[in-house]
């Protein structure tokens, strides 16, 4: 019987289960947060600082978690990502069991604007001058960093192969590519 990638041994653990349930919960609460800023202040709120509270856990997490969820281990050079993202269009881009360099780099952008637009939500609540439209920007913003990594989570699918969503949801990758 054929075994399949999520169990078979060709396959490593590279998401620990926290990371992932960190990415899952704040893709539900960010899409909450942003989708009830007009209408649901309540629920608005809470979804913002539970967002606020998941980057501040990945924060500490990236510099005393698991291997691969520690910063240490995605940082890569201007260089590299310039190389990576080069290397793309041969179709054949090296493949990394962690974060790629455009990942790495799309992952700390992320968690920048995802703070910026917690920040600017909580000083929109307790001042009200003026940070409303910059928590809009950073939250637009934000969204459009979400749909780069979406399509960068598409992109290195298909020239490796490898389903990342599936990587998300068990935690495992392929060792190696063929």
């Amino acid at each position: 019987m054929k075994q399949s990638v999520a169990t078979s041994p060709e396959t490593v653990r590279v998401w620990d289960f926290l990371v992932r349930v960190f990415h899952w919960a704040l893709v539900t609460f960010f899409v909450t947060a942003y989708f009830t800023g007009d209408e649901l202040d309540a629920v608005h709120e809470f979804a913002g600082y539970a967002v606020l509270g998941l980057v501040g856990f990945r924060l500490v997490w990236g510099l005393v978690g698991t291997r691969y969820a520690r910063f240490t281990s995605f940082w890569f050079r201007p260089r590299e990502v310039v190389d990576y993202l080069k290397s793309l269009a041969s179709r054949h881009p090296r493949h990394y069991l962690g974060h790629n360099p455009a990942g790495a780099w799309m992952i700390f952008a992320l968690l920048a604007s995802l703070l910026l637009t917690a920040a600017t939500g909580i000083l929109t609540e307790e001042a009200n001058h003026g940070w409303e439209d910059l928590h809009e920007f950073f939250a637009n913003l934000t969204l459009l960093l979400v749909l780069g990594h979406v399509a960068g989570v598409l992109v290195s699918s298909v020239l490796h192969r490898e389903n990342l969503v599936r990587a998300m949801l068990t935690g495992r990758k392929r060792a190696s590519l063929d």
